[in-house]
């Protein structure tokens, strides 16, 4: 019996050999971003697996990891040929596209897991010899360029939508195309020509630039000249005008001045004859006779009285008063004989 249980020893350890065998190809891990699809004997699964840790039958179940999350795409070497004959090469066009999760089972049954190849590598090769079969070498390589990429991505997205629902394009980009080297030289001759043409044109531009903006100073400072002139002579008018309003209140001023001044003087001359009028009455003018009458000193009487003498002591010239009694002998105003009486 020792050596039976002995031989029980290596069994043990093939049994448990094995199941570690069985488990280690049983299991298999899925990377973020990617969906696994299941091979039996060939044949596709309906079965599909998310990231993580799986287990399938080692040696009759095979999976592949099919990327769901953004991914580039890069086309290399593209011959293409224009309608002139001459033959180029687009060395990398890179094409960025997404492939939705629950739409990889069927595009993989269809195009199975390397479906790019078919859905986008072989597109891409024909869609550009579609285009440069239409076109010349300048439109491709010059012209025409800016566009290839949009309407790349515009004819792959049609045929993919119709063939294969769920997978989409972001974008693609075209390298510049590779031209025979003497064509390529020539290419290079013309765009420093048209380099030495634009620097050209921009250097007129400027000069043209300078030169208006020199005009529109000139224009400016004129104008602005012209405007310090106007405010000026406009000044100069508005002193005038004002002198003027000046001269004309003070004449004003003045004429109202003299007006009642004179208005004045006439009222009073006019009350002054006014008054010589109520007072040069007869009788006033009597009074005023006899008045100067009184205030002479010396008075002659007789038949022969002159009419006017000289006094010798004050060279005065007095008129002698007649009065009625002409006969009597003169007296002065004390009533006494005048001793110079002729």
């Amino acid at each position: 019996m020792p050596g039976g249980a002995a031989s029980t020893v290596p069994v043990g350890l093939i049994a448990i050999a094995a199941f570690a065998a069985f488990v280690s190809f049983s299991i298999h891990k899925i990377e973020e971003g990617h969906t696994a699809v299941y091979y039996r004997g060939g044949a596709l699964l309906s079965s599909t697996n998310g990231p993580g840790y799986h287990m399938m039958l080692p040696f009759i179940t095979t999976f592949r990891s099919v990327q769901t999350t953004l991914q580039t795409d890069e086309v290399k070497n593209v011959p293409c040929g224009t309608s002139g004959g001459v033959m180029i090469y687009f060395d990398r066009i890179e094409v960025v596209n997404l492939l939705q999760p629950d739409s990889v089972y069927e595009i993989v049954k269809n195009y199975t897991a390397d479906y790019d190849k078919t859905l986008i590598y072989n597109k891409i090769h024909h869609e550009l010899n579609q285009f440069c079969s239409v076109h010349n070498l300048q439109e491709v390589y010059i012209n025409l360029f800016d566009q290839i990429d949009e309407n790349l991505k515009i004819a792959l997205q049609q045929d993919v939508t119709q063939m294969a629902p769920g997978l989409f394009i972001q974008a693609v980009r075209v390298t510049k195309p590779k031209i025979p080297e003497q064509i390529r030289k020539n290419y290079e001759i013309m765009e420093g020509e048209k380099t030495k043409l634009m620097i050209s044109v921009e250097r007129q531009k400027v000069v043209e630039k300078e030169a208006e903006t020199e005009r529109k100073r000139a224009i400016i400072e004129a104008e602005k000249v012209a405007a310090v002139s106007k405010i000026q002579w406009q000044q100069r008018i508005t002193e005038k005008e004002s002198q003027k309003q000046i001269a004309e209140i003070e004449d004003q001023t003045h004429l109202a001045r003299e007006k009642a001044k004179a208005d004045a003087e006439f009222y009073k001359a006019k009350k002054e004859g006014e008054a010589n009028s109520a007072l040069f009455t007869p009788e006033y003018v009597e009074l005023k006779k006899y008045e100067a009458i009184a205030k002479n000193t010396k008075m002659f009487f007789g038949s022969d009285i002159p009419s006017m003498f000289i006094d010798s002591n004050s060279n005065t010239a007095s008129v002698a008063a007649v009065t009625p009694s002409s006969k009597h002998p003169s007296t002065d105003n004390n009533n006494s004989p005048n001793p110079d009486a002729s």
